[in-house]
């Protein structure tokens, strides 16, 4: 069976410019991060975490792949505005904790809510957005339910907004993807 991360980083290679501005919201491991860059070899990757050992990962992981056009920020992901100005072509949200990290350090509802509905104001018409959501701890399933509740208000003319989810098991990951329609 497919990822759940992967049906996005699909949806996004559909629609990938080379020259495009992407961002990955938590860049965690940097797996991501590399994903996003290898979609835009002449554009902008703009990478966000608040953990400097995420950052040290993801810079050890890019420059082991030659990648030079990854910006790593060491902020919230609430903040990318402060940093990323110009329309984005389309990002990822992989919520949680760092794999193998803390995992009372973990994404938090306060930042990730305004941060997904900033990504998607600032996604170009045709972009693409991933959020991949883990329920199985109590902030997760929180953050969750909070961004179902959010998106399913949004007007379909602006987007089309997808939620995969396994049914029979109520606690897996599962993903929403947003793709902007119009302004």
């Amino acid at each position: 069976m497919i990822g759940i991360l992967q049906l996005a980083k699909d949806r996004l290679a559909e629609t990938a410019n080379p020259e495009g501005v992407y961002v990955d919201f938590t860049m965690g491991k940097g797996r991501d991060t590399l994903f996003l860059a290898s979609l835009a070899p002449r554009g902008k990757v703009y990478a966000f975490d608040i953990q400097p050992e995420a950052r040290d990962a993801t810079a050890a992981l890019l420059a082991q792949h030659g990648v030079t056009n990854a910006t790593l920020i060491l902020d919230s992901h609430a903040r990318f505005s402060e940093y990323v100005t110009e329309p984005i072509d389309g990002g990822l949200f992989n919520l949680g904790f760092l794999p193998g990290g803390d995992r009372t350090l973990t994404t938090r509802r306060s930042s990730t809510i305004p941060a997904v509905l900033g990504a998607l104001e600032a996604l170009k018409i045709g972009g693409a957005l991933g959020v991949a959501v883990y329920p199985g701890h109590e902030e997760g399933r929180l953050e969750g339910e909070e961004l179902i509740r959010r998106l399913s208000d949004i007007p379909k003319e602006r987007f089309d907004i997808f939620l995969y989810k396994l049914l029979n098991v109520p606690e897996s990951p599962y993903l929403i993807v947003a793709e902007r329609r119009g302004r």
